[in-house]
């Protein structure tokens, strides 16, 4: 089950997407994010769609991976889609009782909020698929830089997030370990009603959060051991580079920004 996973996997591989700094992956996802709101037809939403699976395949990351990114989050884009096709008024209804119905403009909302759940996912996956955690963490730091003026602990943060990125694949093998020792203990994680499959999960929290807080002190120990006093005077290991692909891509999304902007009803 753990190995189905794709928070925090990265997928190795020398596509035009993998080579882009991850400076300019990590703006153009939250670019994306932004500018999928202005969508509101279907030409919008199909330039949208055709330039997220034009990625996807620059990326030459199999489609399976992005179809279980969007797993976890099925029955909030369910029940998202549900609210707005029940509750949005206007145009042709179609049904009706109650407070409840169901018109033109509630299922169109219905299938434009869900082809947004989907591309933003889409895009997020490629961000995660592509781009290596220690590098997305030096994206970050480089990126919250000015807020050094203000004194906000950029590097802290920094290095919160990569030490965090870093320990999610140890975490599913410590918690896939456990889940097989509960097993052979005769502990059925899949049966029962829901009051019965969260019994069954605290046996897996308390010595996952054990382990946690003792790899927590140990790594703690390592770091004032080695002498580290912060992020000042810190030289950098990996070396962010921006090329003309990046700049390539800024373009693209500046022109995928004016053709949504004229497609727009």
């Amino acid at each position: 089950m753990m190995n189905k996973l794709i928070f925090g996997r990265y997928m190795p591989g020398r596509s035009f997407i993998h080579q882009l700094d991850p400076r300019a992956k990590l703006l153009a996802s939250f670019y994306f994010i932004g500018i999928i709101f202005l969508a509101n037809n279907w030409q919008t939403y199909a330039l949208l769609a055709v330039f997220t699976f034009f990625s996807v395949f620059l990326s030459k990351v199999d489609i399976k991976f992005f179809i279980r990114g969007i797993r976890p989050f099925l029955w909030l884009i369910l029940f998202t889609v549900t609210l707005q096709v029940l509750f949005t008024s206007g145009g042709s209804v179609y049904w009706s009782w109650g407070i409840f119905s169901i018109t033109e403009f509630g299922v169109m909302n219905g299938v434009f909020i869900f082809c947004r759940f989907v591309l933003i996912i889409f895009m997020s996956t490629l961000l995660t698929l592509t781009t290596p955690p220690l590098e997305l963490s030096d994206a970050i730091e480089y990126l919250l830089r000015p807020l050094k003026v203000v004194r906000f602990p950029v590097h802290e943060i920094s290095l919160m997030l990569s030490i965090a990125l870093r320990f999610v694949p140890t975490l599913m093998d410590e918690t896939e370990k456990i889940m097989n020792a509960q097993r052979a203990r005769g502990v059925d994680f899949g049966e029962g009603n829901l009051v019965q499959k969260m019994k069954t999960v605290i046996p897996l929290l308390i010595p996952l959060f054990v382990s946690s807080f003792n790899r927590a002190e140990d790594l703690a120990t390592a770091m004032e051991a080695r002498g580290y006093q912060g992020g000042e005077g810190r030289t950098k290991y990996r070396i962010l580079c921006w090329h003309n692909c990046d700049t390539l891509t800024v373009c693209g999304f500046v022109l995928l920004t004016i053709i949504l902007v004229f497609l727009r009803s």
